[in-house]
């Protein structure tokens, strides 16, 4: 489906003062004021300026590294440790290779790998001022290259000990979150009962089911919300399916309760939002996605893929302006009714979207226009500066219809969560010039810092 980019036409707006926005160069924020009769004021502490200096400190380290030569040597140590079966390489067996872990990259992307340190993590982030957290379990199933269906399927109570083991580390993770955070749900963590049955689209099994109307439910009870994650084209089908199956059953309530992924990077992801708006609207329940532009491209059919970024970009982009717009294409039989109700998360790193997206809504809020509710996030340790600078806005504007500001962490001992931050660094790889423009801000925090001091 191909998407236009129909704009609301909005009543002129005082230009003297802009919209939140953030600037990665010269890290300040200016904004308008926030209603009609607010002073206006000009907000010029960089975003930065609110992290801690320990986490800063540990951030320029990692991101100098991450945009330097020493990026390639680092990633091919992480992977060999990744993928060893040498004692003297796993975290576990060797307290050096766990201290040199833990110390830098573990402490930068995780949560930690308790319940209390996981909850000592979360309350640092909310006291900056994020809303929450979206908090995943990093323990995932590795299904060997020799490993046939037929010897996994005949494992059959090594493959429901699986599944009980997935659902008990989701429900223990939700004991580490509260009122409105997320949990971040994998399908194939559990094991090779889910892999199998999203590899040949089955429906949903018996198990898994079970196993997710028990961690929806306790979501639930405890007024948080689960995101299921996208993951490789070849279970993304069915992935959807089951997480439609899940959002009947669980979104009839005030909001939703499940979300599902779409990958912005991917042809269809356009069509797929207006058959889960259609579906919505159709049978009643409500809609919540989470917008990321994709991270399986190493795995994924190219063919399906946008050809350049510049086109994903694009395409990331039309998608949020029309669903904030409440102008999505629709059916012509179906375009004077109701929008179907559906939030909105805007999951990502790229500044100029944020950016548009949050202005956007902001102005079409100040303008009476109806819109959705929208919020915005990061992976903890990435984008520090688009994140703060969310924060530092919504304290400028003081509304209660603000966008929610989150940031996504994992959980789990350092070699639980090996895979979770190789895949971390492989990110930073692919986004050399983000990092390196990051990296910039962060050393000009710190020269702040120790020029104020001076």
């Amino acid at each position: 489906m191909k998407l236009s980019c129909p704009r609301v036409k909005l009543p002129s707006i005082n230009t003297r003062y802009r919209y939140g926005i953030i600037d990665i160069h010269t890290q300040t924020i200016s904004c308008q004021p926030p209603a009609q009769g607010h002073k206006p004021h000009v907000q010029s502490q960089p975003p930065l300026a609110m992290m801690p200096t320990g986490p800063l400190l540990r951030s320029l380290l990692f991101t100098s590294i991450m945009s330097s030569p020493l990026l390639n040597p680092c990633l091919y140590m992480l992977t060999r440790v990744v993928n060893s079966t040498s004692p003297f390489l796993d975290p576990s067996q060797n307290p050096l290779v766990n201290y040199l872990l833990r110390t830098t990259i573990y402490n930068h992307f995780c949560a930690g790998e308790n319940e209390h340190k996981v909850q000592q993590t979360v309350h640092g982030i909310k006291t900056l001022g994020f809303k929450g957290v979206i908090m995943g379990y990093a323990k995932e199933t590795v299904v060997k290259e020799d490993e046939n269906t037929a010897a996994l399927t005949s494992q059959e109570e090594a493959s429901f000990r699986s599944v009980e083991e997935w659902k008990r580390g989701n429900l223990r993770t939700l004991g580490m979150i509260g009122t409105g955070d997320y949990l971040a749900v994998k399908f194939t963590g559990a094991g090779p009962i889910a892999l199998n049955a999203l590899a040949s689209g089955d429906a949903m099994p018996q198990c898994i089911y079970q196993a997710m109307r028990e961690i929806c439910q306790t979501a639930a009870a405890q007024n948080s919300r689960l995101w299921i994650d996208a993951e490789q084209q070849v279970f993304q089908a069915a992935i959807d399916d089951w997480t439609i199956e899940l959002m009947r059953e669980f979104n009839r309530g005030a909001s939703p309760v499940v979300f599902n992924t779409i990958q912005a990077y991917l042809k269809d992801s356009a069509a797929n939002v207006q058959r889960h708006l259609l579906m919505s609207k159709q049978e009643g329940w409500k809609l919540g996605i989470k917008l990321v532009r994709g991270a399986y491209i190493a795995h994924d059919r190219r063919d399906c893929i946008h050809d350049t970024k510049p086109e994903t970009d694009a395409n990331y982009n039309c998608i949020v302006e029309n669903l904030l717009q409440r102008k999505y294409p629709l059916p012509a039989n179906q375009k004077a009714t109701k929008f179907p109700d559906i939030r909105l998360f805007v999951a990502s790193h790229n500044s100029e979207t944020v950016r548009k997206a949050y202005t956007l809504h902001r102005q079409l809020i100040i303008s009476g226009v109806p819109t959705i509710p929208v919020e915005f996030g990061q992976l903890q340790g990435m984008a520090d500066e688009i994140g703060c600078g969310l924060v530092q806005q919504n304290r400028i504007d003081s509304r209660d219809d603000a966008p929610g500001v989150f940031k996504y962490l994992a959980w789990g001992t350092t070699e639980e969560c090996l895979h979770y931050l190789l895949r971390r660094a492989v990110e930073n790889k692919g986004a050399v010039q983000r990092t390196r423009d990051m990296a910039v801000a962060l050393r000009r925090e710190l020269w702040r810092r120790l020029s104020f001091s001076i």
